[in-house]
Formats: structure tokens, sequence, C-alpha cells
């Protein structure tokens, strides 16, 4: 049984509201303003005269931002322990969201979402560091769950509709959310650096949370217009939904095992899970493996976040959710790179792929359970 306990945790006994303003930030900052892109992608397409490549692009434009915030929260950790830090990037976000519809210059959508990308990052590294040392498991598993919140939120409110209507919706809805957040902010928490075979375990998990970054993102950017190339766009856009609402309690149910299983064996099942759910819709057309895909989907993907960065807090390495962030980042930036030359053939290739390499992600998260002991 896997009876770990964040160092340093605060005797708050208000936790839930702790969970709420987290959860609130990761609603806007992650659910809204990263993923609400995958549903709007097909009205940019049929709308706005987006191409496959710019599209792909454009992902890869705000990974490159998170990424380039993940870094600054490694270089300069009194970032993340700023309150205005948080303030500041969740209306620079608001702010990205409702430029998208002013034009349709390639040029400026590039930058707003790499804006974005830096924002979103900041607000996701400070949402965690705020949680994380101070509330059980299964608190930090219902924070996580705001991101599918969101992502449920945002294919609710965009089935189908105007493309600039859209990323209005989407800014509001992220305004809404920065409010209940407003005041969050991470407690510096000292942690003893590890060597020897804890950091070689940390290295084995750097490496597969970055595989997953690869993998996750293609099916995380495109698995809607995937759907839509063998069913009708309601079907897409409902499967997003199915998506956000699996994510919801995906993470407290995952933490919830962690109560019996170890993480370091939880981990790789979570990633054979995702990666059979990516696969369906490029093997399997129809409307039932495109919503089993999505709740496979929404099921893991934040439950292995969660597992991942709960284990690099375990094997206590510095700055490990910054450093965890940040290969998690490069994997995404690398991912739609990877199967843009795949594109011109549809989205189920790319699909293949990023099932291909989540497993890879499963491979290498097996080296990570013969870590010497669980921390008690």
């Amino acid at each position: 049984m896997n009876t770990w306990r964040p160092a340093g945790r605060a005797t708050d006994n208000k936790p839930w509201r702790l969970v709420g303003q987290a959860a609130a930030a990761l609603a806007g900052g992650m659910g809204l303003g990263r993923f609400a892109y995958t549903p709007i992608l097909p009205l940019m397409h049929a709308q706005a005269g987006l191409g496959p490549r710019l599209g792909a692009t454009l992902a890869t434009a705000n990974y490159a931002g998170y990424l380039a915030g993940a870094v600054a929260a490694i270089v300069a950790p009194r970032l993340i322990h700023s309150r205005w830090t948080l303030r500041v990037s969740l209306l620079i976000l608001c702010a990205t969201l409702a430029a998208m519809p002013l034009s349709r210059s390639g040029f400026l959508w590039l930058s707003l979402r790499l804006i974005a990308g830096i924002a979103s990052a900041l607000v996701f590294v400070i949402a965690v560091s705020a949680v994380l040392p101070r509330l059980h498991s299964h608190h930090v598993g219902w924070t996580f769950g705001g991101i599918g919140a969101g992502i449920a939120l945002s294919g609710a409110v965009l089935a189908g509709g105007n493309w600039r209507t859209a990323w209005w919706l989407i800014a509001l809805l992220t305004v809404a959310c920065t409010i209940p957040a407003w005041n969050l902010t991470a407690t510096p928490v000292q942690r003893s650096a590890r060597h020897g075979t804890g950091s070689r375990h940390f290295n084995a998990l750097l490496a597969s949370y970055t595989l997953e970054g690869v993998g996750y993102i293609i099916a995380g950017t495109f698995l809607v217009a995937a759907i839509n190339e063998t069913a009708s766009g309601a079907v897409g856009n409902g499967a997003w939904i199915v998506v956000g609402l699996a994510a919801l309690p995906s993470t407290a149910l995952w933490a919830s095992l962690s109560r019996s299983w170890s993480r370091s064996t939880l981990l790789p099942a979570a990633l054979v899970l995702q990666a059979i759910g990516v696969a369906l819709p490029a093997v399997i057309h129809g409307v039932a493996a495109a919503l089993v895909s999505a709740a496979l989907f929404g099921a893991t993907f934040l439950g292995v976040a969660n597992l991942a960065i709960a284990l690099g807090a375990e094997l206590q390495v510095p700055h490990a959710i910054a450093i965890l962030t940040t290969g998690y980042s490069l994997g995404q930036i690398i991912g739609p790179l990877a199967v843009g030359p795949l594109l011109h053939h549809g989205y189920h290739q790319a699909l293949l792929v990023s099932a291909g390499v989540v497993a890879l992600a499963a491979t290498a998260a097996t080296l990570v359970r013969h870590q010497p002991k669980e921390l008690t």
C-alpha cells in the first residue's frame, strides 16, 4: 500500500476551498485556455480557411509557449510563489483568447497561441504547487479534475456555432474561472535532493512523461477532427464532452487506487489504457468506438499527469514539478510536428502514431516500479 504523503503539509482546515481555487485555475488555464482549441479546430477549418498544416503549427506554437513557461518556472522559481504571477497569467490568457477572432492572420494566431502557452504553463505549475504539498492525494485528484470540467464545458458550449463566437465564449468562461482563483498562491516547500537510485528512477520517469507528452498531445489536438472524418460533427463534439466528463473524476479515482497499489504500478497501467483508447477510432469506425475512445482518453491523461507528478515528488528531486512539466511540454512540441507530414492523408494515421508513442511511455514507466522503496 502506498501511504506517501507530501512533506510540509499545512494543517488547512478548509481543504476544499483550496481545491476549488486551484481547480478553477486549472479549468481556466488548461481545460479552457489550452484544450478548447481542439473542438474549435474543426470550426476554423470549415469557416476560417485554416488548413491542416497551419492548424498543427498553431498547436505547436502553444506547446512551445508552454515549454517556455515551464522553463521560466525552473530558472526563476520565485515566479511560482507570486500571487501576481497567477493573476497576470490568467488575465493575459483571457486576452489572447478574446483576440483570436479579431483577424485571420496566421502570424497573429501563432503569436497569441504562443503567449497563451506561456501563461497556461505558469498557471499549471502554480496551481499544482499550491495543492501538492498541502493536501491529501484525493483532494489533489479533485483539483486536477478542474481541467476535465473545463474540457467538458468547452465541448458543451461550442456545439456547432461560429468560430469567432466560440473563442469569445471561451474567453468569457476563462474570466469566470479567474475570479475564484484570484487569491491562490503556491507555498514554497523545502525538499532535500536525492541522488543515486532516486535520481535514476526520476530519469526513467522523465523519459516516460516526455514520451507521454508526445503521444497524448497528438490525440488531444486531433481527436475530434479524426472522429469527424468518419462520423458527423455532432459525434466528434459529443466525444470531446465525454473526454471532459471522464477526466473530471479520473484523478480522484487514480488517487484512490494509489492507496492499494503503488503509483509506480498504476502509471504504466494508465498509459496502456490510454494507448488502447487513442488507437480505437483509427481501427474501428462508428459512434461506439468514438465514445469508448473518448472515455478511455479522458479517464487516463489527467491520471497519468497526477501519478507522474506525485511520483516525482516522492523521489524528492528539486523542482520536480517544473522539470517534469518541461519534459512534457517538449514532447508536446515534437508531437504535432512529427505527424504533420501524415495529415494530408487525414488524422487516423496520426492517432496510430500517438498510440505507439504512449505505449513506449508505458514501457519506460515500468523502469520506475523497481525503486528501492515507496516513501512513507
